[in-house]
């Protein structure tokens, strides 16, 4: 996956999350949308981290592809 595979990864992540969103605005959603919102939040937070690490490396002069989705709980433990 390239940078622009992962742009367009986000991009579609963000489409579907806003959609859940404003479709039940002042409304809760159901469980299945919950979780499938906390799922589309954590997939958003591993694609930007990719990205992260694929500019940092090429930054560096390493190669951007030696680099790996890093698990939820490393994406999700930054926020703390």
């Amino acid at each position: 996956m390239d940078d622009t595979d992962i742009v367009r990864r986000i991009s579609k992540l963000a489409e579907e999350e806003h959609g859940l969103e404003r479709a039940h605005e002042g409304e809760e959603l159901s469980g299945q949308e919950q979780e499938r919102l906390r799922e589309i939040e954590v997939a958003l937070d591993q694609c930007w981290d990719l990205l992260r690490q694929r500019r940092a490396r090429r930054n560096a002069g390493q190669d951007p592809d030696d680099v790996e989705v890093r698990p939820e709980g490393v994406v999700e433990g930054y926020r703390q």
